[in-house]
């Protein structure tokens, strides 16, 4: 039962997250709109060696949280990746390497964890919102990247999306370009599955009991729960992936705090549409990459966006990487690919 029952919640959270040369350090980005199309992906960065990613604590306004990066050495631009729901950095660490890889050493690349979306409990079981979050990424700009002469492009997953427009609000001198992954913008009326889960994450009480079941998945020995992840979630899950879902979403602040912002979320989407004035404005800026089944961005919301903002960048990735794209290398890689393009069809695009 706690296997069936860890796996279904992990795969319902952690996979849907409720659950280039640039030539000048200056560049001005244009988006344009690139509809369901092919593209060829470089397989072989599975197999070659590549720099890994470091791993830190960083603290900043008095709340740590963990990050993932790999500095140039002369760097164009920086990459700062704003993650989904739960905010697990290690979730990210491939794509994070690819990422750099792919960009030829031309740009730092920095992936920021949620407040406690962590291994450890360094917060003491404190719960933490969307706008809280938000606020804590808009503040890591300010102390980390504020100093830096490059531009910044944020790249941001599912909810994750949400959070950099908003940090692009309040950053519009530093902020380059902004990517949106599987964007999670408003509820989806017609998702089963969203119901279900603003229902449990609406109840402290279903919240509670469903963390303390999930965080009871932790008691087993280490090689256990890797087989019971490995058994409920699919093989094709990488190392890291697997590694994530065992160390961080086995614990009970962690997932208390997946469901809690899950729950700010469902409400701030529920009272307000997305910002359609600030997206106009700032369209030549704005790119989003879309699933063909992804109830958390529907296709349904690209044709909204296209509608309320003609003009701007959106894709259709037909992969079948899933809106989970980091639990696997091969989604890593590929939408590594994705926002390396991007970013060098901009810079083409400027040097014209």
């Amino acid at each position: 039962m706690f296997a069936g029952l860890g796996g279904w919640t992990a795969r319902s959270f952690a996979h849907s997250v409720l659950l280039p040369s640039l030539a000048s350090s200056r560049t001005r980005f244009r988006a344009k709109c690139l509809v369901n199309y092919s593209m060829t992906v470089n397989d072989n960065l599975l197999s070659k060696p590549i720099r890994r990613a470091n791993f830190r604590l960083c603290n900043v306004s008095g709340h740590i949280s963990e990050v993932f990066e790999i500095r140039a050495e002369a760097p164009k631009l920086h990459v700062l990746l704003v993650p989904g729901n739960p905010g697990v950095v290690l979730f990210y660490k491939d794509f994070v390497e690819f990422l750099y890889e792919l960009l030829e050493g031309t740009a730092s690349v920095t992936a920021i964890g949620h407040v406690s979306h962590s291994r450890k409990d360094l917060e003491h079981g404190r719960m933490f919102s969307l706008q809280e979050q938000i606020d804590h990424k808009i503040d890591f700009i300010r102390q980390e990247l504020q100093n830096i002469e490059i531009p910044i492009l944020l790249v941001g997953h599912s909810i994750g999306s949400y959070i950099s427009i908003e940090m692009f609000k309040k950053s519009p001198e530093k902020v380059k370009y902004c990517i949106g992954l599987y964007p999670f913008l408003t509820l989806n009326l017609q998702s089963t599955k969203q119901l279900f889960i603003g229902k449990i994450a609406k109840s402290q009480v279903l919240a509670a009991a469903l963390s303390y079941l999930i965080a009871s998945l932790g008691w087993l020995p280490v090689q256990a729960l890797r087989f019971v992840v490995r058994k409920s979630l699919g093989k094709s899950w990488s190392v890291n992936a697997v590694e994530a879902a065992c160390s961080h979403l086995s614990q009970y602040h962690t997932m208390r705090n997946v469901l809690y912002m899950a729950m700010t979320e469902f409400r701030e989407f529920s009272e307000a549409p997305p910002d359609w004035t600030f997206m106009r404005e700032r369209k030549a800026q704005l790119t989003f990459l879309f699933g063909v089944d992804d109830h958390w961005g529907p296709l349904d919301l690209l044709e909204e966006i296209s509608k309320q903002v003609p003009g701007i960048g959106v894709s259709i990735e037909r992969e079948n990487h899933t809106h989970g794209f980091c639990c696997t290398e091969a989604g890593s890689l590929w939408v590594a690919q994705h926002v390396a393009n991007c970013i060098k069809k901009q810079t083409a695009c400027t040097n014209q």
